[in-house]
């Protein structure tokens, strides 16, 4: 039965959350359609375009992304905080920002100065403007109909684009954030659409590996003293990429919920990971990657299967047993449903079953 989101979204709460969504027609979000023989591949930069535009508005950190054929998926942390430390006049232009007339958009204004007055002088509707910028919902809504509307223009149909609201499930700790994290970015893995993380575009672990080496290149590029004019258009290029991820969750910042996490460990981690599913059988795990699922709680030795068919061990909220139980009392609810996934995913959990 549907459940009302509210059962797992907490207004004014930070918290971390999956979210999926699927189109409703055949015709595919991204990608080669088969049924109807048109390929929607350029879609996928409109997706990730937007997400990225977005997060720059919204009290909104993005931990995660991938863009499919026909659905999407993103890993998302809430920032009420964040945005209840912003001026009037930043939630204002924000706003402003967010819903540009088409007029203003053609003159190429960041925001219609008027809009921004009246909304200056209207404390009610600043506040309800502040509340929207740190909901969820409100950042799923302008996403999907935004791109909606553009596919609906390039198809020339009307109607509905998505298949109904989004998915969404609760991420209550690091453990249920780290194994969500790597399913989402594995996900082109999983599906046989791409061989590795090379090979993932359009995703977020993507993004930070072009970074990662772009920023390994500038250091090299670095110790030349009289560059080129190649040697200058590549470093110009190189700090281009190594901004691609500048926008996602920065593991190695004060704002992060690993301790002791950097970029490195987790590239390391998605790695070894979508090596095994294309194996189709886990090996050994080193063991500095042993120590850092251990540290979560995690069973590093089912790791990969857990990645795997991480989509089934949970339903609406995602964590520790323990976690699933003080959430649920939290909600006024007996139980969530998932404590065979905690056993799968947490040792701890395993050992106490």
């Amino acid at each position: 039965m549907t459940q009302a989101r509210k059962t797992v979204v907490e207004a004014g709460e930070v918290g971390v959350y999956h979210c999926i969504s699927r189109c409703v027609r055949r015709a595919f979000l991204c990608g080669e359609d088969r049924y109807s023989g048109h390929n929607y591949e350029h879609r996928r930069g409109w997706v990730r375009d937007r997400i990225r535009s977005l997060s720059e508005l919204f009290g909104v950190d993005v931990f995660a992304y991938a863009v499919m054929s026909n659905h999407l998926h993103l890993v998302l942390r809430v920032r009420p905080d964040l945005v209840s430390s912003w001026s009037d006049r930043e939630v204002a232009e924000r706003w402003c920002r967010l819903f540009r007339s088409k007029s203003t958009r053609e003159r190429g204004e960041a925001y219609d100065a008027q809009k921004l007055a009246r909304l200056l002088d209207d404390p009610e509707a600043l506040k309800q403007c502040r509340e929207r910028l740190a909901d969820l919902s409100w950042f799923m809504r302008c996403l999907s109909e935004h791109l909606a509307r553009r596919a609906n223009r390039e198809d020339n149909c009307t109607g509905r684009f998505w298949e109904g609201r989004f998915k969404c499930q609760r991420l209550m700790d690091e453990g249920a954030m780290l194994a969500c994290m790597a399913y989402v970015d594995l996900n082109p893995v999983r599906a046989r659409m791409a061989d590795g993380l090379e090979d993932s575009r359009f995703t977020s672990v993507y993004d930070r590996v072009v970074s990662k080496r772009a920023e390994a290149r500038l250091e090299a590029l670095g110790d030349v003293k009289e560059p080129s004019s190649n040697q200058r258009r590549e470093i110009g290029q190189e700090r281009e990429r190594r901004e691609q991820s500048a926008w996602l969750l920065d593991f190695d910042s004060s704002e992060s919920p690993f301790a002791d996490v950097d970029t490195e460990y987790y590239l390391s981690l998605v790695e070894w990971t979508g090596r095994n599913l294309r194996a189709d059988k886990p090996g050994y795990i080193p063991v500095e990657l042993e120590g850092l699922l251990e540290r979560f709680s995690l069973d590093a030795q089912s790791w990969t299967q857990n990645v795997a068919r991480y989509g089934s061990l949970f339903h609406r909220v995602a964590g520790a047993v323990e976690q699933l139980l003080d959430y649920a009392r939290r909600r006024q609810q007996r139980w969530f449903r998932g404590q065979g996934g905690s056993q799968q995913l947490y040792v701890a959990d395993r050992k106490t079953a």
